[in-house]
């Protein structure tokens, strides 16, 4: 059997390097090429190997060149569109985990997969963990009316919140089917301290050195609450994530959103 061919977007970066790594550990799997805005090279050593791929600014020349199956996007919302536009009309399959990404784009996406006949698995966290965690909260927000999320990260992480925070909070406001309650104080004295606010859902937002990323998410009633955590220790976790997605979308057509759906896990969604 053929490998499934990747290209990786956003190679020199912090999770495309791991993302490089990853599937150069794949047996069925192969690295075609490599993009970032970066670039200052033609060729890129690969990971664990002797083997050198086309490195290169230019997505569009690249993907011509490569005819990979797989576009692997780890970048910044704008970037990620972009390289998705270019992507789904070159025929290639998009795994994509960038943070940022709007309702809009979303919809977006869905759409150049359709028009295209590609597929496209875009998840706002692609740990196990953070999967299993998003089952949880669901259930558990059908029976508690009150909950914040916080959310940590490291003081490089461009946007706040999260948008594991915020597709967390989109998750549970569809399986409650209402707003949760909100409990307002007579008085703030500092500004922005009760975090965001999504119908009911408190969100905040911590960034720190030191931190990778956790989310605990606080359900409260009377007398009683419920915590539920998820902590990414290092950026390996999301791999396993990654290469199932790579697996998996070239076996699709449309956009599935979130690992859930691959997982199994009730709740997952595809198409939006």
């Amino acid at each position: 059997m053929k490998p499934i061919t990747v290209v990786v977007h956003g190679a020199l970066g912090k999770m495309g390097r791991e993302v490089m790594a990853a599937v150069c550990r794949a047996p069925d799997m192969e690295v075609v090429g490599a993009v970032d805005i970066q670039a200052a090279r033609e060729r890129l050593d690969l990971p664990d190997t002797l083997r050198k791929v086309p490195l290169s600014s230019d997505l569009g020349s690249l993907l011509q060149d490569c005819h990979p199956q797989v576009l692997v996007d780890f970048t910044i919302a704008e970037a990620s569109m972009s390289s998705a536009r270019l992507a789904a009309k070159q025929g290639v399959n998009l795994v994509i985990g960038t943070s940022g990404l709007s309702s809009d784009d979303i919809k977006e996406i869905d759409q150049l997969c359709q028009a295209n006949k590609v597929g496209a698995v875009v998840a706002p966290n692609f740990t196990i963990g953070a999967a299993v965690l998003l089952n949880a909260v669901k259930a558990a927000a059908k029976l508690f009316d009150y909950v914040d999320i916080i959310e940590m990260h490291h003081h490089e992480k461009a946007d706040a919140p999260s948008g594991t925070a915020l597709a967390t909070a989109k998750a549970m406001l569809q399986s409650r089917g209402k707003p949760f309650l909100y409990s307002k104080t007579k008085k703030e004295t500092l500004s922005g301290t009760r975090g965001g606010e999504v119908e009911g859902i408190t969100i905040h937002s911590i960034r720190l050195p030191g931190l990778m990323a956790r989310q605990e998410v606080i359900f409260g009633a009377a007398g009683q609450t419920l915590s539920l955590c998820h902590d990414a220790i290092s950026r390996e976790c999301y791999m396993p994530g990654v290469i199932l997605a790579i697996r998996e979308v070239v076996k699709r057509q449309g956009l599935v959103y979130g690992l859930d759906a691959l997982l199994n896990l009730e709740g997952g969604n595809e198409g939006v």
